[in-house]
């Protein structure tokens, strides 16, 4: 989803007729969103999910697995 809404807005940029005022203003407010502390945090939490699940999704699908069949 983040993929995806990352390509439109560099596709807004790079094709709006705004010129380089309204890059420069998309860039503040990206600037702005991408180093608040909430953010950041969220960010945090998110890519040590996906280390956890890259790392360890084996174990869990399968511990899951055996306890509801029976």
């Amino acid at each position: 989803m983040l993929k995806i809404l990352l390509g439109a807005a560099i596709g807004y940029v790079l094709g709006a007729k705004a010129g380089h005022e309204r890059y420069e203003q998309l860039h503040r407010t990206y600037q702005r969103v991408a180093d608040h502390p909430a953010v950041q945090g969220a960010a945090g939490v998110v890519r040590a999910r996906v280390e956890e699940v890259v790392k360890g999704g084996t174990r869990e699908s399968s511990s899951s697995g055996n306890g509801s069949a029976r």
